[in-house]
């Protein structure tokens, strides 16, 4: 059975095996993983597509029959005409063929501090005492302690310190890793092309 074809947006890319055997074993669909032999390094050739949708601030799964569009979107939001304005930046990435979303990153400015957090929405189905990583480039890893889980995925979430934030801003891709309850670990590459204009947005 073929692998499922990656979308992003400058290239089209192959999904690792290893990759796709640990979403087999996280409990997602088997039609749209390919078996063949173990790769050593997952993260050489992602079996997601990065992609953005517009969501509530807590990130939330897209309809499979529409799936989002490629990039960081911002947006804005109010829960009340009194209320003041909460604005994040969010990218998404599915497996293509499904449209199921995989790994979401929102980037949340606080209306109060004005200082941005980001959560993090993982499937479920992991190593949870492992938590999750992120890493701009080859740069210094930032671990994340994963603090719930529900229908839709689990959350981590924290405080995008100046140091990162710049890193985002210069940087070419946000890895997001985590642990399938193997103890594999899978690696989300996801573009910062789009990154720097949509934050200038809502800062």
């Amino acid at each position: 059975m073929q692998a499922p074809r990656l979308r992003s947006r400058p290239r089209k890319t192959t999904a690792a095996p290893a990759v796709l055997a640990a979403l087999v074993i996280l409990g997602w669909p088997a039609a749209d993983a390919a078996q063949g032999p173990k790769a050593k390094d997952p993260a050489a050739n992602p079996a997601t597509t990065p992609a953005t949708t517009q969501t509530a601030p807590q990130p939330e799964a897209s309809p499979t029959n529409t799936p989002p569009q490629p990039g960081w979107v911002a947006r804005c939001s109010s829960l009340g005409r009194d209320a003041p304005l909460e604005c994040a930046v969010e990218e998404t990435a599915v497996l293509t063929k499904t449209g199921q979303v995989i790994v979401v990153v929102n980037i949340r400015v606080a209306s109060d501090t004005h200082t941005p957090v980001a959560v993090v929405q993982l499937p479920l189905g992991l190593n949870l005492p492992a938590g999750t990583r992120m890493q701009v480039d080859e740069g210094k890893p930032i671990d994340l302690t994963i603090q719930t889980c529900e229908d839709r995925g689990c959350y981590a979430n924290s405080p995008v310190a100046p140091e990162l934030l710049a890193a985002l801003k210069s940087g070419k891709q946000l890895k997001v890793s985590f642990q399938t309850l193997s103890k594999e670990t899978v690696t989300i590459p996801m573009p910062l092309a789009d990154f720097p204009a949509a934050y200038d947005r809502i800062k």
